[in-house]
């Protein structure tokens, strides 16, 4: 087996269900151009602002990808290529595409509203506030992983963090001047991407070494990173999108695309062959531990989430995707098409690694990380087509810490809005007299601090090795309670609810499983916060779906049904 007829096999077969099963969920769903979607009707320019598909996309892809299809099938090959690979092509096909596509569009129906207050309209006020609850839990932990992660990658590459800073400023100057005309897309898109991978090489060339500049050590450079990177965050969730998340994410796709495409292309020249085992066994050691195992099920199905399925997709897709659809049609490419294109981006990591020995895998993976592992299993096969493997792994390196930038400050906007739908009072009901709590809540100031503050607590308390399996598990268990509110939306309007109704089982039985485990773990380890989170989630999860069935058989008694898609 070479990486090529692998490789070749999953685009194929992707290409087939983008044009068929892509098209039919469109006509499920009754997809028209010509109908007016929330961007525009409430346009206010600092959430809901229509951008060009290719922006959006940009955006889109961008936040979602993240280091999940990456981290995700490195640490889970461990059981062989064979299951992973599987998992990327069948998980993201019936399972991944349909829970970012709907998504989408049940949030384009409902006025740019996200999945958790739509739960109202289908379920109830308290089955919609424990959604949001839900979410708000796992958006801190989000946050909390890619903060660390990021810190860590600035402390031991500081080129990262250079390069990273020149984003951000050749990010707000392209939002100003394409938002004020000054430059079209297309112009400023000529002028400007250059700029970005120009500052790949200054990064290189002028590293911000923190830890040579304030003579700290490298704990407290480390607190120091985290501490400016939460800084960033909170005034980049205030902003409105088109001063830095619009250009930013559109920017930083082109850096994705072009790794992306050294990855095709080296492994469609290279042809290297599979040296990874195809199936390692029911439970193995993962080479990051010296004792306990991991179970195929449900491990390989939490760990590999990105690229697959993920539920953080949906709260991407109805947070801010949403928000800045143009028009109806652009809706298949953004959230059907960037779902494929993240399993593309998870078989290229598949490969990667897949050929090396399996010594070299669990050293690396030992010293130095999922990440650069990745960064030196592709650089090693950029030279093949002439690329210096050194120069591919700094370019690597680069672009994966500029995506997770992207996922953070995502993320943490995501959760601010998800913080002011709190508060809402039931729909239908009258404007009741705000009081301090509320106040807090709505204000974007307030709120965006308040989940600073949460995430910063658990970014410091704890590391990325613990927190990433729960964050894993809590984020398995947000696609299945979004695959629950899907079923409900379908089975309301007489929608054939086995589309998203087969999946929510799957989904709910492996991250149910899996973070059931993983409190019992943290109980008699003594890792008392994500203790209680992995038992909260859960909790959450067991409210929300009995609810959910309830209201199920009550609502077939009264015989009532939702409002239209």
């Amino acid at each position: 087996m070479t990486g090529r007829l692998l490789l070749t096999a999953g685009i194929l077969i992707y290409i087939g269900a983008y044009c068929i099963y892509g098209q039919f969920l469109e006509r499920v769903f009754d997809v028209k151009a010509g109908r007016p979607t929330p961007a525009h009707r409430h346009r206010d320019n600092v959430d809901f602002i229509p951008a060009r598909m290719p922006v959006v996309f940009g955006h889109h892809f961008a936040s979602i990808a993240g280091a999940g299809p990456i981290i995700g099938p490195v640490l889970a090959i461990a059981f062989g290529w064979g299951p992973v690979f599987l998992w990327l092509l069948l998980g993201c096909i019936l399972i991944g595409t349909v829970h970012d596509f709907c998504a989408l569009m049940i949030s384009l129906r409902h006025e740019g509203q996200s999945i958790g207050h739509i739960v109202e309209h289908y379920l109830s006020y308290p089955g919609r506030q424990i959604f949001l609850i839900f979410c708000c839990a796992a958006l801190v932990l989000i946050v909390a992983i890619f903060s660390l992660l990021i810190a860590k990658t600035f402390l031991t590459t500081p080129a990262v963090a250079t390069s990273s800073l020149l984003f951000i400023i050749c990010a707000l100057i392209f939002g100003v001047m394409t938002h004020s005309g000054l430059l079209n897309l297309r112009l400023g898109t000529i002028i400007f991407v250059p700029l970005i991978f120009l500052s790949v090489g200054l990064g290189s060339a002028l590293p911000l070494d923190l830890m040579q500049i304030t003579g700290l050590t490298m704990n407290s450079v480390r607190v120091l990173w985290l501490i400016i990177l939460f800084g960033y965050i909170f005034a980049a969730s205030v902003l409105p999108v088109w001063i830095l998340l619009q250009p930013r994410d559109y920017l930083n796709s082109f850096l994705l695309y072009a790794m992306m495409l050294l990855g095709l292309v080296s492994i469609m020249v290279v042809a290297p062959p599979i040296r990874i085992p195809f199936f390692e066994g029911f439970h193995v050691t993962p080479a990051t531990q010296t004792t306990g195992q991991w179970s195929l099920f449900p491990i390989l199905f939490v760990i590999v989430a990105c690229g697959a399925c993920s539920g953080f997709h949906s709260l991407v897709a109805s947070g801010t995707t949403s928000k800045q659809i143009d028009q109806e049609t652009d809706a298949r490419p953004v959230a059907y098409g960037a779902m494929l294109l993240e399993g593309i981006l998870g078989m290229i990591t598949l490969i990667s690694v897949s050929v090396l020995t399996q010594a070299d895998y669990g050293t690396i993976l030992k010293t130095d990380g999922p990440v650069n592992l990745f960064a030196q299993g592709l650089a090693r096969l950029g030279s093949g087509i002439g690329l210096p493997a050194s120069l591919g792994e700094t370019f690597i390196s680069l672009t994966i810490s500029a995506f997770m930038l992207t996922t953070l400050d995502t993320a943490t906007r995501l959760t601010r809005l998800t913080i002011h739908e709190l508060v809402l009072p039931p729909h239908g009901s009258k404007p009741r007299r705000p009081y301090l709590f509320k106040t807090v809540f709505e204000n974007r100031y307030s709120a965006t601090g308040l989940v600073v503050i949460l995430a910063g607590y658990l970014a410091l308390s704890g590391d990325a090795g613990r927190i990433w399996p729960v964050f894993g598990a809590a984020n398995q268990l947000l696609a299945a309670l979004t695959l629950l509110v899907l079923t409900v939306v379908f089975r309301a309007q007489a929608k054939n609810i086995f589309i998203v109704g087969i999946p929510f089982l799957i989904m709910l039985g492996v991250a149910g499983w899996a973070l059931a485990d993983l409190f019992f773990t943290h109980w008699h380890s003594g890792q008392w916060p994500l203790c209680f989170i992995s038992g909260f989630l859960f909790l959450m999860a067991v409210v929300m779906t009995g609810h959910a069935i309830l209201e199920f058989q009550s609502s077939k008694k009264r015989g009532t049904h939702g409002s239209g898609l």
